[in-house]
């Protein structure tokens, strides 16, 4: 999106490519999940869930034509492509339970596995991964756009601001974003991201044969 608007920054260093090895951050990429996963292996275990980043991708906003207008463009392209992976996500997911023999009562195992509702039973790998990139890219899509500092709702939020006020609001970081991550981002996306995972399992619900509706 920003190569699109004018910023070619990114291009320039290599970044807009699929390929992971351009996008690996020392500490957010290796260190920290190696930390969480092998930790409790040799004594010690870490109070997080295993959680990574990336390298930010690189934007100088200088170099687009309408300022604030192509940086939120920018800022919300993120949010967007999650939306439209957990839309594909959902629709692999009832093709697959319309499709396939026991198709409805395995994807809705499956789906349950992803959630965490159940444990492994008549799931089925496919239909795993599509029920996984629906709850991960939801829950992107929603903590993504909290308005906390270096989020990218953070970035639309900013740019509606007064002068004053935005450099008031550029002050927050450090531990103060992350502490509004961890409680209020928690929060907000068990009341967001929670219709969104019932609307899809009452459609499976739905599709469900007669009998186990009735039980």
């Amino acid at each position: 999106m920003a190569s699109r608007l004018g910023d070619q920054t990114a291009r320039l260093q290599g970044r807009v490519t699929l390929n992971p090895m351009y996008h690996i951050d020392p500490i957010g990429t290796l260190l920290f999940p190696a930390m969480v996963i092998f930790g409790p292996l040799i004594g010690f275990g870490l109070p997080f869930m295993l959680v990574g980043w990336a390298k930010p991708t690189p934007v100088i906003t200088r170099n687009f034509r309408k300022i604030v207008r192509d940086d939120n463009l920018v800022t919300l392209a993120g949010p967007v492509s999650n939306l439209l992976l957990a839309t594909a996500a959902t629709v692999v997911l009832l093709a697959f339970a319309r499709l396939n023999p026991d198709g409805p009562v395995v994807a809705l195992q499956s789906f349950l596995v992803a959630v965490g509702g159940q444990s492994a039973g008549a799931a089925n790998p496919v239909a795993v991964l599509a029920s996984l990139a629906i709850v991960i890219n939801l829950s992107l899509l929603f903590f993504n756009l909290l308005p906390i500092p270096p989020l990218d709702g953070s970035r639309v939020v900013r740019n509606l601001l007064p002068y004053n006020a935005m450099l008031t609001y550029d002050r927050i970081g450090g531990w103060i974003s992350y502490l509004l991550m961890i409680f209020v981002g928690g929060y907000v996306l068990r009341l967001a991201v929670s219709p969104l995972l019932n609307f899809v399992f009452h459609l499976l619900l739905r599709m469900q044969p007669m009998q186990m509706q009735i039980q």
